[in-house]
């Protein structure tokens, strides 16, 4: 009959489709205090088996604590060629010994820790973005303790965490102008986070200089030079703040042109090869490190620096391409942060493990972008922290005496930074230059939708 209703058809929707999604934050939060935990029973065993030669933590509790003595006395450490650090490392050392309560070794690992949750809590803000990926907290949280123990006990977490707040700071601009007109209000606040980023930049490049190099990436126009302005003004401040409070603030320029080469940089590889081969040179303890002593030495530290120098080249003449290609993404600078620091990272005469921190922090920022580049870099970055902990502490009685042993572990690993650096860096060219034909990639259609959204 015309006036009956069909009765409804009986829903054949799946229930799992229409249920939803879980959020991944319970079990990242619960992956970052397990690993964590581990990280802190693993540096209460510090020197057991099978932890190799130890002495991870003592660098703690004997040496930041010595020179905490000296700072707490209003200078800089004075003629010693193991204070080798710009000015601000001055408070991140003095900090702990302020803490009340809690000996001086205690309060820094609480302190490594809390950065740690800063890092954390910056990608997974980051990650949960519109277009974003919670890839950088994962990896970030799940990376971080291949390295075992070593984080917690080194400062290079915090610095890290400079980093990370200066590239996720900066506001997203993907080509060379952009669709609309912006209104006052949002280009106060691209003014403000411009500046906000140059100032965490500037601020972790005054305790460890590598942190100046995030700032390559960023986009041509206003944001770079609010960006970098803010940078060397606030660079600036501390650094005159820092010599009117302390005295020999500059003293650590003196400790770092007599540096060698040590076992664990490529330089080193060759040479602990060559050694194997019958090259007369030797191993000795000297400016906070291992280093090789001996004909032709001199000559393999000259070539690091050449290769530093034209690295250095390659990187500003990628960008004056990218400016003037106007191929611009929104990953762009994440990409060319990570890309500059592992350049410079594999053409240095000193790679210790602690520098993988930075590259792991580096490498989690690209991935909350879903335009990155760097996808297969974060991946051979990871396994070339595994690897590290076998060169140090767990294998470093092999690699200081240089058997097969030490010199294959070495040829691994610094072969995995090498080929992260050479996939990062033709990952972060093909990404700002233009390809003929119409080939189209993940970039090109970033720009372009986004082109229509404004039109």
């Amino acid at each position: 009959m015309s006036g009956v209703k069909a009765p409804a058809p009986a829903s054949t929707a799946d229930p799992e489709s229409v249920r939803p999604r879980r959020s991944p934050l319970p079990a990242l939060v619960a992956a970052w205090v397990i690993t964590r935990a581990v990280m802190l029973v693993l540096l209460a065993r510090d020197g057991s088996h099978p932890l190799g030669v130890g002495g991870v933590a003592r660098e703690v509790y004997e040496l930041y604590f010595r020179w905490y003595g000296v700072l707490a006395d209003g200078g800089f450490p004075l003629d010693d060629p193991l204070w080798q650090y710009p000015p601000a490392a001055g408070p991140v050392i003095l900090a702990p010994g302020l803490v009340p309560g809690a000996s001086y070794f205690q309060a820094f690992v609480a302190m490594t820790l809390i950065a740690d949750a800063v890092v954390v809590l910056l990608l997974v803000r980051a990650g949960r973005r519109p277009g974003r990926s919670l890839r950088g907290a994962l990896l970030w949280t799940c990376s971080l303790p291949l390295l075992l123990h070593i984080p917690l006990a080194r400062y290079d977490v915090q610095v890290t965490a400079f980093a990370v707040a200066a590239l996720l700071a900066l506001p997203t601009a993907a080509g060379r102008t952009s669709p609309v007109k912006a209104d006052s209000a949002k280009t106060s606040s691209t003014r403000a986070w411009s500046a906000i980023a140059g100032a965490c930049a500037a601020a972790g490049a005054v305790i460890k200089v590598w942190p100046a190099l995030v700032l390559l990436g960023t986009p041509p126009g206003r944001i770079t030079r609010t960006a970098w302005t803010a940078a060397a003004a606030t660079a600036a401040g501390l650094l005159l703040l820092l010599a009117a409070l302390f005295t020999h603030p500059f003293d650590f320029l003196s400790q770092q042109g007599d540096r060698g080469v040590q076992i664990e940089s490529l330089g080193g590889t060759v040479l602990s090869l060559a050694r194997q081969a019958g090259w007369p040179g030797e191993m000795r303890y000297q400016y906070g490190s291992v280093e090789f002593v001996g004909p032709y030495v001199p000559t393999v530290a000259a070539t690091c620096l050449v290769l530093t120098v034209l690295a250095c080249v390659a990187l500003v003449g990628r960008r004056i391409r990218a400016v003037r290609s106007g191929r611009w993404t929104t990953a762009t600078p994440y990409d060319a942060a990570l890309c500059a620091v592992l350049l410079f990272t594999v053409t240095s005469r000193v790679i210790s493990p602690q520098y993988l921190i930075w590259l792991l922090g580096l490498a989690a920022v690209c991935l909350t972008s879903r335009a990155t580049t760097q996808r297969p870099v974060a991946a051979v970055l990871a396994a070339a922290a595994a690897v590290s902990t076998l060169a140090y502490p767990t294998l470093y009685e092999d690699v200081m005496t240089g058997t097969w042993t030490g010199c294959l572990v070495m040829l691994v690993r610094n072969g995995l930074l090498v080929t992260a650096a050479v996939l990062s860096w033709k990952g972060l060219w093909s990404s700002t230059t233009k390809l003929p034909g119409n080939r189209e990639t993940g970039a090109n259609r970033e720009n372009r939708s986004k082109a229509k959204i404004h039109s």
